[in-house]
């Protein structure tokens, strides 16, 4: 009788951890389940991003004109170059600028408006009277860069600019080269690119204001707030998520911009507008400088994952407080 307990309760023993790994192979399949919805994102972006990425390293060590020319290896070479190359200096400098026109100020400015859009116009006059001023505002958005481009060339230009021409009729006979001249062309710029900036935020917020409820507002005004202490207490906190998203992808677009500078001042006067990502495109086609263009990219590519990296971090930071203070 002893015997026949001890076979029977054997089998019984065994199959005890074979149940515990139960919960494992069920997460197992459900990740085997995803499989075919990541696949064709993970090879997209392998194609897209992962293979020139690794090209462009590749190329960066070498000294390449391009074309049928052989590959001459030089390592670190380029980097080294680049370290002690001014123009590489000073394009990372005039990002620090692009950097304020197309992050710092429309932010500011857009968290702003979207607050009185929403806070004051549209409670006042409605919601159609904001909604039409949002899209007035985010037009320039939707703008191609080259139409962008033309308009302010027209504006901006010496000799038969508007604004020069307006200039001249009140009374100033030379007014300033405006993209000709060092001192006036980065501001220029960065007034280009705060117009066409601006829009962005303002939508942003607008929507991320769409979530607040309302009756925080309505009880702040009750208690005799202002609008500039509804926008410190209510506004900016409330939407302190959609102000991080805006932050980090208006710096990522400031530090590779391009199409700005390529349509008004290809990179001059004397580099005073000049960016990294025109001069490795001019390291790459106009110099045939295949591996310093190359080697920038690179470092443009750190530089911007590693700024990506502190705000996200920032953000977390942020995040986990708020969670610890509720």
């Amino acid at each position: 009788m002893a015997d026949s307990t001890l076979t029977e309760e054997r089998p019984r023993t065994a199959e005890r951890p074979r149940a515990s790994h139960g919960p494992r192979r069920r997460r197992r399949a459900r990740w085997v389940g995803y499989l075919p919805y990541l696949l064709p994102g993970g090879i997209a972006f392998l194609v897209v991003i992962g293979y020139p990425l690794v090209t462009n390293v590749y190329f960066s060590l070498f000294k390449w004109r391009g074309g049928m020319a052989p590959l001459r290896w030089n390592g670190l070479g380029n980097y080294v170059d680049l370290m002690a190359d001014d123009k590489f200096w000073t394009s990372f400098a005039n990002s620090a600028a692009m950097i304020v026109a197309m992050v710092v100020v429309p932010t500011l400015l857009g968290l702003v408006l979207a607050a009185v859009l929403f806070d004051y116009l549209g409670r006042r006059f409605g919601e159609r009277v904001s909604s039409v001023l949002r899209a007035t505002y985010y037009l320039p958005q939707i703008l191609p860069v080259a139409v962008a481009g033309v308009l302010w060339n027209w504006i901006l230009n010496s000799q038969t600019g508007a604004l020069n021409v307006l200039l001249r009729g009140i009374g100033i006979e030379t007014p300033p080269n405006w993209l000709g001249d060092p001192s006036t062309a980065l501001p220029s710029v960065m007034l280009v690119l705060i117009w066409v900036q601006m829009g962005y935020p303002v939508v942003i917020f607008m929507a991320a204001l769409q979530r607040v409820d309302p009756e925080l507002y309505e009880a702040a005004e009750l208690d005799g707030a202002g609008w500039w202490d509804r926008f410190r207490a209510i506004t900016v906190p409330q939407i302190r998520p959609e102000i991080f998203v805006v932050t980090l992808t208006c710096t990522v677009a400031a530090l590779k911009v391009f199409g700005p500078i390529y349509v008004l001042t290809r990179g001059g006067p004397e580099s005073s507008t000049l960016v990294p990502s025109y001069y490795s495109y001019l390291s790459f086609f106009d110099k045939s400088q295949v591996g310093y263009g190359a080697a920038i990219a690179t470092v443009l590519t750190l530089v911007i994952v590693v700024v990506a990296v502190i705000i996200l971090g920032l953000q977390g930071r942020a995040e986990r407080r708020e969670r610890e203070g509720t």
